[in-house]
């Protein structure tokens, strides 16, 4: 999104819209026309979903930053700011909650840009006129051209391009990642970075710096599935790090909510004097999955298997089998793509692709609707021959069973896609969609 400049303002009035590049060193002063200091900075509170309001003002007089309500400040966007109080409050500026500083925590910082999921830095802030109020309500992100160039423009203060388009796109598209605690808290939970995928959270995290990263993780543990979900999409050394950066009791939480192969992939990459504490802190339920998963060689199917699926009698009608995929909200959707007839022993009879279940009728049985000779895999196999077999027969899934046939697991393609792929796929820039951009000016 841009915006159109704006109009050339009347002489003394004062204009709907400035940049913060503009008024950083503007002249203070008295109202007699006394000089008092410059301006170092624009305060604006955090106002969770609407646009930032501007509260006031940093000076800096006689060697000290102070505090200049906006309410003291006659004309906003006249060269000299002008005090429209003979009185001034001199005490050293502190900042209080909610408080942001545009310059300080702002300009020339990164900030989260949530409709491309990546970070950026901005060059620039937009304030504007809204009735007796002044708001943030634009960022730009472009690299701007140096102070001589800028001046050789008509407004030359604006983030202009040399054709003089405007790159100033909505506060609101932004997560500013300020570093301050307390403001942070205004944003609402989790702020805007509740949009993004975990997996763009994830790579979000593999591109920022302790501080960034720190502040993201901050957003992110408001909502622990999230949390889960973004450690689950993290490359395994950086979830180690992280994860080694807690308590054990903080990670048997996170590793509680993942899904059971990962959890046990993060407790192998855990210290060795750190794995049984974490363990023992897990659910039995949990327990015994990851401990069962950890008796597998890593790169077998045993350890590339995952032990939540849907299994269900053989005798179960269609209407069923669809009632309980319908019903496992807690399953990885890849893993509900099939549904597995077992007997008694938990020996695998056949698996039925949800497409057919959806295309038979809902009073026949499950096992006249499954392929009982399915292409399956044993715990030992190894995952490059599983990654064949998939291709081959162009499976989303593939049951690990033993020698006696009983079912132990289910392979999913985005297990498999993890292992083939190059192992720096996570650090390389994802293709966007041909439309990522459509309506952009």
């Amino acid at each position: 999104m841009t915006t159109t400049p704006p109009a050339a303002p009347a002489p003394g009035a004062q204009q709907d819209t400035v940049r913060l590049s503009g008024l950083l060193g503007r002249p203070l002063v008295d109202r007699s026309g006394q000089s008092i200091g410059r301006l170092s900075d624009v305060i604006a509170r955090l106002r969770g979903d609407d646009y930032p309001l501007v509260t006031g003002l940093v000076a800096s007089v006689g060697g000290r930053e102070v505090y200049v309500p906006i309410e003291q400040v006659g004309n906003f966007d006249a060269d000299v700011l002008r005090l429209t109080s003979a009185r001034l409050d001199l005490r050293r500026f502190e900042r209080r909650p909610g408080e942001v500083l545009l310059k300080r925590d702002v300009l020339g910082h990164r900030l989260i840009d949530v409709e491309a999921a990546r970070l950026v830095r901005a060059a620039d802030v937009e304030l504007e006129r809204r009735n007796s109020d002044r708001v943030v309500v634009g960022v730009d992100t472009r690299r701007r051209p140096p102070r001589l160039l800028r001046a050789l423009h008509v407004g030359g203060s604006g983030a202009q391009d040399a054709g003089g388009q405007e790159h100033f796109r909505d506060w609101k598209t932004f997560e500013p990642l300020i570093g301050h605690a307390s403001s942070a808290l205004l944003r609402g939970p989790f702020g805007r970075i509740r949009r993004l995928k975990p997996a763009q959270i994830a790579d979000l995290l593999e591109d920022a710096s302790k501080d960034e990263e720190n502040e993201i993780l901050g957003q992110v543990h408001a909502d622990p599935e999230l949390e889960a979900d973004v450690f689950e999409e993290l490359d395994e050394d950086r979830a180690s790090k992280l994860l080694g950066a807690r308590t054990d009791r903080e990670i048997a939480d996170v590793l509680t909510r993942m899904r059971a192969d990962d959890a046990a992939d993060a407790i192998a990459e855990l210290p060795q004097n750190r794995r049984q504490p974490v363990i023992d802190l897990l659910p039995p339920g949990v327990r015994t999955k990851v401990l069962t998963l950890m008796g597998f060689n890593p790169t077998s199917a045993g350890g590339l298997m995952g032990v939540d699926f849907l299994a269900m009698p053989s005798d179960t009608s269609v209407a069923d089998a669809l009632a309980a995929v319908g019903a496992s909200r807690t399953l990885q959707p890849e893993a509900l793509t099939s549904v597995h007839a077992v007997d008694e022993d938990n020996c695998l009879r056949g698996v039925a692709r949800l497409v057919t279940l959806l295309q038979s009728g809902r009073e026949a049985r499950l096992i006249e609707v499954c392929d009982t000779d399915p292409i399956r895999v044993g715990p030992d196999t190894d995952v490059v021959d599983v990654a064949v077999l998939m291709t081959d027969y162009n499976l989303i899934t593939i049951p690990v069973v033993d020698d006696h046939s009983r079912l132990h697991g289910v392979i999913t393609v985005d297990d498999v896609l993890e292992v083939v792929l190059p192992a720096d796929w996570r650090r390389r820039e994802a293709a966007e969609p041909p439309d990522a951009h459509h309506g952009d000016s």
